[in-house]
């Protein structure tokens, strides 16, 4: 290591060392688990705790991302209930940090990072999900309001959510790409209809949305009239990214639910913090993706079970599962110290979502390798969960057949694996676009599907 590098690591090291001292004052002044989860919330997030990679303006501390993720990381050593999950800290808040007003964060991110709010994305349709700029809902100006009427597909955590990240055809005269537009919609109105999707793993994470004569105010609509394409991308490079890292999809990861809807904001908040030998209220180990973020412990432990460390085979699977997880760790540090750097490494986060789709099929072809037959045993319920585990002795086997039949989604949700391979193509390789009519043709005048 040069001198130069050796001083600028010891920097760091110090930056870090003063921030975390900082955060652990904090907690030692603010923490107390009597508080209700929407007290704790609110102080942690108006200090900027709860998202610190945001800008100082939008309630965070504009740390990086792996900074934040060291936060996070002290925030539950301290053994406090961590930042409200979801969608709205995910995708809404950074969206709206970027390309909202300042009255807009005001209204909508303190109302996400305190856990007052949760957030669900109304973007896929029945017939526009990969080629999401052929959605055909429509919003109509009716003077400062618009009257939204169409159908939402996929729609993760819209049971519970307080507002949606709408997408809506404002403009069909305008081609496909230019005519939409970006709103934040109330969800709890007359004419918005949320009916759950029953998924093969028991669950049901996703829903359908029915609009039907909806109202959002004007100024309601995140960035300028008909250029809801262009923030939709900065949404979906933050979902792209959020999930090539591990990101969940919907709900907080330590159990407590934002939002009205959840009812966790009232209850205390010491009851959703997971304490030895107890799992936190609300959690739920086997939840869908859990495994595949958690690394490779839990096969390992399947595995010492089942007297299968030593096969090499199996061996060889663990390896590369913890080589890609150690890829994504990389990716993420590169992309930061690029960015201190003021640059950016194009296309990194569609390569983390493609990353993130391998690991998910390595989980799910390895974890049912472990298994063997028991692969063919699954807990639909927290009952049946509970069973399975006390008659086969293996804790771990709901988690694991759970991954496996989650697997199949997330190649296809947040742009399919074909989709990042075509931005990478065209976007950063400089490969030609697809042929076809649809970039200059009013989308009026484009062919339907039947």
């Amino acid at each position: 290591m040069t001198t130069t590098a050796a001083a600028q690591g010891a920097t760091e090291r110090r930056e870090d060392d003063a921030l975390l001292q900082e955060l652990r004052a904090w907690l030692k002044d603010n923490w107390d688990p009597d508080l209700s989860v929407g007290e704790w919330w609110e102080r942690l997030g108006l200090a900027g705790w709860a998202a610190p990679s945001l800008p100082a303006n939008a309630y965070g501390r504009d740390l990086s991302r792996a900074d934040a993720v060291r936060v996070e990381q002290e925030i539950a050593a301290h053994g406090a209930l961590g930042a409200p999950g979801g969608l709205g800290l995910l995708l809404a808040a950074p969206t709206i940090a970027v390309h909202g007003t300042q009255a807009q964060i005001d209204r909508y991110v303190r109302g996400i990072v305190t856990g007052q709010d949760a957030w669900c994305q109304l973007f896929s349709e029945p017939q526009a999900g990969s080629d999401l700029a052929g959605l055909q809902t429509k919003a109509v100006r009716d003077g400062d309001e618009w009257v939204v009427t169409g159908q939402k597909v996929w729609t993760s955590g819209g049971q519970i959510a307080d507002y949606g990240m709408l997408l809506a055809r404002t403009d069909p005269e305008a081609p496909k790409h230019r005519g939409i537009s970006y709103f934040a919609l109330p969800m709890h109105q007359p004419g918005v209809e949320v009916r759950p999707l029953r998924e093969m793993t028991g669950r049901a994470l996703f829903n359908e949305v029915f609009l039907t004569e909806a109202v959002v105010a004007d100024d309601a609509r995140i960035g300028d009239l008909n250029d809801g394409w262009r923030v939709a991308n900065t949404t979906l490079a933050f979902e792209r990214a959020g999930l090539g890292a591990g990101g969940g999809s919907a709900g907080g990861g330590s159990g407590a639910m934002p939002g009205s809807v959840a009812g966790h904001l009232e209850r205390r908040a010491g009851d959703f913090v997971a304490g030895p030998g107890r799992r936190a209220a609300g959690s739920d180990a086997a939840g869908p993706g859990s495994l595949a973020r958690s690394g490779t412990a839990l096969l390992v432990e399947a595995a010492r079970r089942r007297g299968l460390l030593e096969d090499p085979v199996i061996r060889q699977g663990l390896v590369r599962l913890h080589i890609l997880n150690e890829l994504g760790r990389f990716n993420t540090a590169r992309v930061k110290a690029a960015r201190e750097a003021g640059r950016d490494v194009p296309g990194m986060p569609n390569i983390a979502k493609l990353t993130m789709s391998e690991v998910v099929r390595l989980v799910r072809d390895l974890g049912l390798q472990i298994l063997g037959p028991y692969g063919t045993l699954h807990g639909y319920s927290e009952d049946d969960r509970r069973q399975l585990a006390e008659a086969t002795g293996m804790a771990e086997l709901t988690a694991i057949t759970e991954a496996a039949l989650f697997a199949q989604a997330p190649p296809i949700y947040g742009g399919t694996d074909q989709i990042q391979r075509n931005i990478l193509g065209e976007r950063v390789l400089g490969l030609p676009k697809e042929p076809g009519p649809d970039r200059d043709t009013p989308f009026s005048q484009l062919p339907k599907n039947a």
